[in-house]
């Protein structure tokens, strides 16, 4: 994935680096390290392939990294970079908004907006 060249907004950038349905989820669940079976079985939903490619995407953009153990089987664990533990910060945000609004629906007084 290339970094568009017409970026006017440093949120453009990060929208950019962190856009699609598992970005996120991924950096949420690299808070330890993991190998690609570990995150694999803790992402519901989520394919190989589609997490092989979200994980070369992160690993370009330095969001994360990883080391590759010597032997057979090859195992390979993730983990945040500096630069995704800042994500990470940002994330948990987001993740009490989210516990938020859960609460507020489950006690039934979040309010819809528009009708």
């Amino acid at each position: 994935m290339k970094i568009r060249k017409d970026i006017t907004c440093p949120l453009e950038l990060t929208h950019d680096i962190l856009k699609g349905k598992w970005k996120l989820i991924i950096i949420w669940n690299l808070k330890q390290k993991k190998s690609l079976s570990s995150l694999e079985k803790s992402i519901k939903g989520i394919n190989q392939k589609m997490l092989l490619q979200h994980l070369r995407e992160l690993l370009e953009y330095q969001i994360i990294d990883k080391v590759t153990f010597e032997g057979y089987p090859l195992k390979v664990e993730y983990f945040l970079s500096e630069r995704g533990s800042e994500f990470l910060k940002a994330i948990n945000i987001f993740q009490q908004v989210g516990k938020n609004i859960q609460k507020d629906i489950k006690n039934n007084t979040h309010k819809k907006v528009g009708n």
